[in-house]
């Protein structure tokens, strides 16, 4: 973290014991961040009250208040401040209690300067990508669009199994909302007061996944200074959220049946066995029936996983849900903003029901953020909308009707006909890409082939 960025992080530190104020300011006033003091809950929420702060550590006893019940009030007014606790009563009932509540580190008394300051860094890290995020992130946080038949089938699958305890498996390409599903379903069940904790299962190198999930002893391996609890643990009795599980490497996905078989765990570095109860729910957007078949994905975790699939479609599936998605959006650029919401003329409009968002939602989302930004006015106009969109759909005309009559079904077929060996063609052959190309299951892709005999054509082209 360079200097520059320490010098705006201001850190509030509330504990009761005079030494230990002295020696968190000491060690942290040297890096160059701004310290701020407080010997109790009050006094620490008067400060937070007028100034922003950046990160918190606090003690789990305080004179007027359990720091626990200070970091569920800071965890509801100030949900994107960091909280590191610190006590001299490391119970792992009082550490748990806080990771539960929201905190993101526990620093168990006595400590010295070269911990502090490196769980300082850490959880201003979270805070600057938290914070950078912020400005990317989905206000579509909660609320699920279903006004199309499919999507509501989803939902009515989502609201069946929620009570259960089964593994749920969502599949579905990038951007359809898997984890607003996952989110759905924990809100709907019995643990909906427990934790949801939610971790990139492809987005961490296996060592620091192993790590992430079930935690680890200080000095297991480098840069281990203090010993850490495992997602598993924090979300126990209550649920784990896994997203991309197709890319976890064959060794994770041995230490996770394990989990799955036996509800219990070791830490990384300890021969201790935890036991926990956690309701997993899973997302990928691979086929992993495929990557079991390949070798790449382990058929008895997969089994494990897949008690019951969520196929979330795409929104290309859903038109429906265009339309009240956009409002959607509108209204909530237009309170991130303070502005009034603005308006999408007719064209427009079409335009964004007929591109087939390869993006998904996520991708709907954004292009209505830029034209919010760019449009001159209240009205968002076509020209605010990407070049990509607009050239698309201006591009995609269809051929003018023969002379004479015609056989409407022929004509269709040998138009897709013709579209499934351009996509083949262009995709060198390979009938899995071929398929995604055209927005198409492999499976449905594969029948259209039989169906028109092109069998001999795609040999051709591979040889």
């Amino acid at each position: 973290m360079t200097s520059e960025r320490k010098l705006c992080y201001r850190i509030l530190v509330v504990d009761d014991e005079v030494d230990i104020l002295k020696t968190v300011r000491s060690s942290l006033s040297t890096e160059g961040y701004k310290i701020y003091e407080a010997e109790g809950a009050r006094s620490a929420l008067r400060i937070m009250r007028d100034t922003k702060i950046h990160l918190l550590l606090t003690d789990v006893r305080l004179p007027d208040a359990s720091g626990l019940e200070l970091l569920d009030v800071v965890q509801r007014k100030y949900p994107h401040v960091p909280v590191i606790v610190m006590t001299g009563y490391a119970s792992i009932h009082n550490t748990i209690s806080a990771m539960k509540r929201g905190a993101i580190d526990y620093l168990p008394k006595p400590f010295d300067a070269k911990t502090v300051l490196q769980a300082v860094s850490n959880a201003l890290e979270i805070f600057h990508i938290q914070e950078s995020d912020s400005i990317k992130k989905s206000k579509y946080s909660g609320e699920i669009i279903q006004e199309s038949p499919n999507m509501k089938q989803v939902m009515k699958l989502v609201k069946r199994v929620a009570n259960t305890s089964s593994t749920v498996l969502i599949t579905g390409e990038s951007g359809v909302g898997k984890e607003l599903i996952a989110r759905k379903i924990h809100s709907l069940s019995a643990r909906a007061k427990q934790p949801f904790v939610s971790v990139n299962s492809g987005a961490l190198p296996e060592g620091l996944l192993e790590s992430e999930l079930f935690g680890h002893e200080k000095g297991s391996f480098t840069g281990a200074i203090t010993s850490r609890l495992g997602r598993f643990h924090i979300a126990d009795r209550g649920t784990l959220f896994l997203d991309e599980i197709g890319n976890m490497s064959p060794a994770m996905q041995v230490k996770l049946l394990r989990v799955l078989q036996e509800n219990e765990f070791s830490p990384v570095g300890s021969t201790e066995i935890v036991s926990v109860d956690v309701r997993l729910v899973t997302a990928t957007n691979i086929d992993l029936e495929r990557s079991v078949m390949e070798g790449e994905f382990r058929e008895d975790l997969f089994y494990r996983l897949n008690v019951i699939e969520i196929s979330v479609p795409p929104l290309r599936d859903r038109k429906q849900d265009i339309e009240p998605l956009v409002e959607y959006f509108l209204q909530a650029f237009s309170r991130k903003n303070s502005t009034e919401k603005k308006k999408l003329t007719p064209e427009v409009l079409r335009y964004l029901l007929n591109y087939r968002w390869p993006g998904n939602v996520r991708e709907l989302e954004n292009t209505i953020e830029r034209a919010t930004v760019l449009a001159d006015g209240n009205t968002i106009r076509l020209d605010d909308l990407p070049a990509k969109i607009i050239s698309i759909l201006k591009d995609n005309t269809l051929p003018s009707l023969p002379e004479g009559n015609i056989n409407l079904n022929t004509l269709i077929d040998n138009l897709e006909r013709h579209y499934l060996l351009t996509a083949l063609d262009r995709c060198n052959g390979i009938k899995s890409k071929a398929a995604n190309y055209l927005g198409l299951k492999r499976t449905t892709f594969l029948a259209k082939l039989n169906r028109y005999e092109i069998y001999n054509e795609e040999k051709n082209m591979n040889s």
